[in-house]
């Protein structure tokens, strides 16, 4: 086999079972750490298996929607609901939580990790070609159906947080988007451009590079602990670019009005009568 040829085979890499797997074993585990999650499985198991499978097939539920189709279509995959219910209650019901503290272990949880990014490709991918069935060269419909196919886990997540009676809508994912949400939009925008013809790379190519990005950032971004999005310094850059976004302080110190770019406002002329006025006043007390 030659090195050019790594592409091309990586992209007919099959996702069931191992790769989907690894999907719900990651999104589950992921489910378990939000708080009030497990309180939830011993008060009512059905609900939290709703949210589990809201995580697992959220992307397709996501997608559906907008392209008008049965949201409850990913229910007729038989195999696949029954692993991740398989995995659902291994993780939540096992005997002295031996399987999530097996996956918990650093090394497993990145193989985890890195094989759930390889389905985000393909997912994004798929949403990207489906889209474009339904509706021919509509590069928006594609972006955007590819985008929640791979990232309708996060993008619904307000709504899993309903079923497991959580009310956060501070945590919308439009208002402030978690990185996986962000990688995803411009993936789906790459292979919106490749599918159109108009990105000058072949498709295997396109899913190897994009790939290998996904799972180095992850791994990267797991191993530092670190919540930092990579793209935030050209984030800022184009921000200030384009819509003059500045960081707003935490605090403000005085008494003056903020700014909408966040600086406060200080009237010279109105500090100086403040002043004049103080030393009057005490000018009348030492009197």
């Amino acid at each position: 086999m030659e090195l050019w040829q790594v592409p091309l085979l990586f992209s007919r890499l099959p996702m069931f079972p191992f790769f989907d797997l690894a999907h719900y074993v990651a999104s589950v585990m992921a489910l378990k750490e939000q708080r009030g999650a497990v309180e939830v499985s011993v008060r009512s198991p059905v609900a939290c298996w709703f949210s589990a499978m809201l995580y697992c097939f959220g992307g397709s539920v996501l997608s559906s929607l907008m392209l008008a189709e049965p949201p409850v279509a990913f229910l007729a995959k038989g195999t696949n609901i029954i692993l991740a219910s398989s995995v659902w209650y291994l993780v939540f019901y096992c005997p002295e939580d031996i399987f999530y503290r097996c996956f918990a272990f650093l090394p497993l949880r990145l193989l985890v990790a890195g094989m759930k990014e390889v389905t985000r490709t393909w997912k994004i991918t798929a949403g990207v070609a489906h889209a474009d069935s339904h509706f021919k060269d509509a590069w928006l419909v594609m972006v955007a159906v590819g985008w929640a196919r791979g990232a309708g886990g996060g993008l619904i997540s307000n709504f899993e947080q309903l079923v497991r009676g959580v009310w956060k809508p501070e945590t919308n994912e439009l208002l402030k988007m978690s990185y996986p949400v962000k990688v995803t939009l411009i993936g789906a925008v790459l292979f919106t451009l490749q599918h159109s013809q108009y990105l000058p790379i072949a498709r295997h190519n396109l899913v190897f590079l994009y790939t290998v990005f996904l799972v180095v950032s992850k791994v990267t971004m797991m191993l530092t602990r670190s919540a930092t999005s990579p793209f935030a310094p050209v984030e800022a850059a184009l921000g200030h670019m384009f819509f003059g976004l500045q960081k707003i302080p935490t605090k403000v110190k005085g008494e003056g009005a903020a700014s909408s770019n966040g600086s406060s406002v200080c009237d010279p002329s109105s500090s100086e009568q403040h002043r004049d006025g103080v030393k009057k006043r005490q000018a009348k007390k030492t009197e």
